[in-house]
């Protein structure tokens, strides 16, 4: 099951709306297939386990991490494929929320005779597999936060200069970070200031997480990096029902996709931000900020995984926050997360925090 686990991460980012499932197939003691979901949520990991398996696969022990899927959509169901396929057990890590399988895989299973196990693991396939069990349950994706920051807690000095906090090797494994996720987000200040790309470099990565940038008003570059690379790399902006129509239609014309979000006074409604975000079938975002952003989504309970890269540095009460005012009256009102793991990235400290 942890070979299973590894081989699923390797989909991670590159699936959605589909979950990157990791699958193994294990004859007398012997693993003789093995697959993950490839990109585009197509062909499943089951399948293309048990077709590197063959005829070995009659009788076999199979390890999943999510539930078969016992629907039919773009492809069989993979319950039934393994019922074909004629394996003796299956062991899956996690049931699968989605309401079109939900038990129903495990029943088709074992109503074939097949001896089916679940648990086995359970909380680290949860884990990979978070994004697409909260957007099935919840409607939405899970939101990873990644914040890099001086030792006092700023993302920029007082006159805006931003790089480089972090060093080098921060920055690269960001850069694997994002490629794990199935959107990069930042806000539209984040936007204008720094001209991002979002993109995944220098990693001999293929495919490439959709960029979404949330703007209530679109006031956005138009001669930009995304603007340029929208046709190229996916393009998804947030924007508020009173954008500028003019604004709208030329964002479209470039490449880019829109979605109308509601206000919640001056800014966007993050809920209803990862909604619709949720609905466009993204399961995993990586949110990079800026600071209103994160105090929007720390403010509204949407934060599942926080993730702090610390440089040792300061800079002082002029720079800029790495959190946007809260209107916090007590500490009995701050968000606390729980502590994951601490490590040593050069000379930077990154920190792993959860809900």
């Amino acid at each position: 099951m942890a070979l299973a686990l590894s081989l699923g991460r390797r989909g991670q980012g590159a699936t959605w709306p589909n979950p990157a499932v990791g699958c193994v197939v294990v004859s007398r003691g012997r693993i003789v297939g093995r697959g993950w979901t490839r990109a585009g949520g197509r062909p499943h990991a089951e399948t293309v386990a048990l077709a590197q398996a063959g005829e070995a696969a009659r009788g076999a022990d199979v390890f999943v991490t999510l539930e078969p899927c016992a629907h039919h959509g773009q492809t069989p169901p993979c319950a039934q494929t393994l019922i074909d396929a004629g394996v003796s057990r299956v062991v899956m890590a996690v049931a699968d929320s989605d309401p079109r399988v939900d038990g129903l895989g495990a029943k088709m299973l074992r109503d074939a005779g097949i001896v089916v196990e679940t648990g086995l693991m359970g909380d680290l396939a949860f884990e990979d597999h978070d994004g697409f069990l909260r957007r099935t349950v919840m409607g939405r994706p899970m939101v990873t936060l990644k914040m890099a920051s001086s030792l006092d807690g700023r993302i920029a000095t007082g006159t805006g200069e931003s790089q480089w906090i972090t060093g080098s090797g921060a920055r690269r494994l960001v850069h694997g970070m994002r490629a794990r996720h199935d959107a990069v987000m930042v806000g539209g200040g984040t936007a204008r200031h720094d001209d991002p790309s979002l993109t995944v470099r220098d990693l001999g990565i293929q495919h490439q997480p959709v960029r979404v940038v949330v703007s209530r008003r679109l006031d956005l570059p138009l001669l930009g990096n995304l603007a340029r690379t929208a046709r190229d790399i996916p393009v998804l902006l947030c924007h508020g029902k009173d954008a500028d129509k003019t604004l709208i239609r030329t964002w479209q014309d470039l490449g880019a996709t829109l979605l109308s979000c509601r206000s919640s006074g001056i800014h966007l409604d993050t809920e209803d931000v990862l909604a619709q975000l949720g609905a466009h079938g993204l399961t995993r975002i990586f949110c990079e900020g800026g600071s209103a952003l994160a105090a929007s989504l720390i403010e509204a309970d949407l934060v599942d995984r926080l993730v702090s890269f610390t440089a040792g540095m300061t800079i002082g009460a002029e720079g800029l926050p790495n959190v946007g005012a809260l209107g916090l009256a007590s500490l009995g009102q701050a968000r606390r997360f729980t502590l994951q793991s601490v490590r040593a990235i050069g000379a930077d400290t990154l920190t792993v925090w959860t809900r």
